[in-house]
């Protein structure tokens, strides 16, 4: 099983994320709980189509913190 990071970002009005190690496979959702998961079948499907294309699947090389600061 591999991890990928997946960036989630909260707008007015929805959630969408995205993943840096596989540009172009983005997801929206009314609620985060909803972006991760249409997130999560947007990766496997962009995975699958790599393999069935037998193009090398990118590794993951981004990692995400959470950084707390004074304000």
């Amino acid at each position: 099983m591999t991890r990928y990071t997946v960036i989630i970002e909260r707008g007015e009005r929805n959630y969408s994320a995205y993943c840096p190690d596989l540009p172009g496979v983005v997801a929206a959702g009314e609620t985060e709980e909803e972006t991760v998961e249409l997130m999560k079948e947007a990766i496997e499907f962009h995975l699958e189509g790599l393999r069935e294309d037998d193009l090398p699947i990118p590794e993951p090389t981004t990692s995400a913190r959470c950084i707390e600061v004074a304000q």
